[in-house]
């Protein structure tokens, strides 16, 4: 499968809970984090849902 990286661009003060929670599921903590992810329906919709607040690669 294909790989994502998503780095943590903006804060997460501010934002709603849900969104929060969010970025915390998909393994970000600080601002500039990064992970490396599988690229499955399920991560790319949580990525969709706060795609205001990170930057995705595909690798």
């Amino acid at each position: 499968m294909k790989k994502v990286r998503i780095i943590l661009k903006r804060s997460t003060i501010g934002s709603k809970p849900k969104h929060r929670r969010t970025i915390e599921a998909l393994g970000l903590k600080k601002v500039n984090s990064q992970v490396e992810q599988e690229a499955n329906p399920a991560i790319m919709g949580m990525i969709e849902s706060v795609l205001h607040l990170v930057e995705v690669e595909e690798l």
